[in-house]
Formats: C-alpha cells, structure tokens, sequence
C-alpha cells in the first residue's frame, strides 16, 4: 500500500495559517468527561446558493469523532428576522444530521453576536472545548463581537471560523474572533472542499479526545490532519 507524503505546506494560505494557529491551541478537557462542541451556522439568504452542499460537507465532520464516543454537539444557528435556534446537547450523529439538513436559509441580518452570548451562558453551565462558526458575512458592531470573543478566550473556549466566501469586511471581524478566542481563522471555497472536510472533522477529533485523538486519527488521514497532529506534538508555547 502506498503511504501518504506529508508535504510543509498546503497551496492555500488561509489553511496553512489555520494548522499553524490550532497547533498552539490547548485542550482543556478533563479525561473521562466528553467533550463538547458548539457548532454554529449563518443560515441567511447570502449562504442560499451553496447551503446544501455545505451543510452535508458540515455534517461529515462528526463521522470522524463516532469511533472515540466522547463528542457532544449543539447546533445553533440565525437568519430571518431575529430567528435563533439551537439544538439540545447531541449524541447521535445521524439525529445531528437530521436537525442540521432540516435548516435552509431565509433572508436577514447576522446573529453572531448572540450566538457567542449564548456560548458563553452554556460555558458556564458545563465546559465547551471548541466553537465552529460557519458564515460569509457580518452586519454588527465589531467592538461588540471583539469583546465577546475575548470573554470566550478568558474562558478558555476557542472559536474555529470558517469563512464562505471573501468578504473583506468579514474576513476581518472572523480573524478578530478567532485570534481574541484564542482559536483559529480558514478560509474556503468551492475548490478546498476536500482540505475542509479534513480539517472540521480534525477540529471534531480534538474536541472529543483531545491531541492523542488526533494523532492516532491523523495517522489513518494523512496529509492535512497528519500535519496536524504533527504540530500538537510539538512544545506549546506559553
């Protein structure tokens, strides 16, 4: 059988940036408590033309965690006119596809800062080791975004933002949200679907076990999640 090469770099900056970034990013979950994952989705009109095949590119990250049985998932997402909805803490990822498949997309502004306010409430309640937000736009005030961000750092719960699309004003609000959440910043498209996948299903992995997961994980994978998890074995840097 042929093995999979491990290249330095990938041909997308936004990727390699996101490797770097989540390499340095600790996870705090205690052993023996299953990890939990806020998934968070934009699902206004802008997201409408690509929304299905995102979604089941979305959906095919939680395969990866059903063999370590430790991954609990809440959905979220907006759109409409003040429409927010969330999901109860899920184990069962075909009932997770079920209620993530069932959204579409209607018209209306960006939620996001409510969907961090809501992160955090549930943080509080139990531990989140990792938020994925899903979006291609922001229509609110920064400051207000910044400062939420940062109160989910101080918490200890880094936001992974995945970027449709290249909307300047976005791209930078989203790289705000991740560097002050101490998570990390992709960018993607139509033509890193593949490298996309990879990636959510790794953020997946470590939420629920943690870097021994993701090793043994990337080992199966290689290329983009075997650099990965060759990174988290480095020394953290403090």
């Amino acid at each position: 059988m042929t093995k999979k090469t491990l290249s330095t770099k990938t041909n997308n900056p936004s990727i390699n940036a996101f490797l770097e970034k989540i390499a340095t990013t600790k996870s705090i979950k205690p052993a023996a408590k299953r990890g939990r994952l806020l998934f968070a989705m934009d699902a206004t009109a802008s997201r409408e033309s690509t929304w299905d095949s995102a979604c089941q590119l979305q959906s095919e990250m939680f395969t990866a965690s059903d063999a370590l049985g430790g991954l609990d998932v809440q959905l979220c997402y907006f759109r409409g006119y003040n429409e927010f909805d969330h999901t109860s803490w899920l184990a069962d990822t075909e009932t997770l596809r079920k209620n993530m498949t069932a959204v579409s997309c209607l018209g209306g502004h960006t939620q996001i800062e409510r969907v961090l306010k809501h992160a955090i409430a549930e943080t509080k309640r139990s531990r989140i080791n990792a938020i994925v937000f899903v979006g291609d736009n922001c229509e609110e005030n920064v400051e207000d975004i910044c400062n939420t961000s940062g109160q989910l750092g101080v918490l200890g719960v880094p936001i992974f933002v995945f970027q449709e699309g290249s909307h300047p004003h976005a791209s930078q609000v989203f790289h705000h949200m991740a560097t002050l959440s101490q998570g990390a910043y992709c960018h993607f498209d139509s033509g890193s679907a593949q490298q996309l996948r990879d990636l959510m299903s790794a953020v997946a992995v470590y939420a629920a076990g943690g870097r021994k997961a993701l090793e043994s994980y990337s080992q199966k994978q290689g290329g983009n999640v075997l650099q990965l998890s060759r990174q988290l074995t480095k020394e953290f840097i403090d």
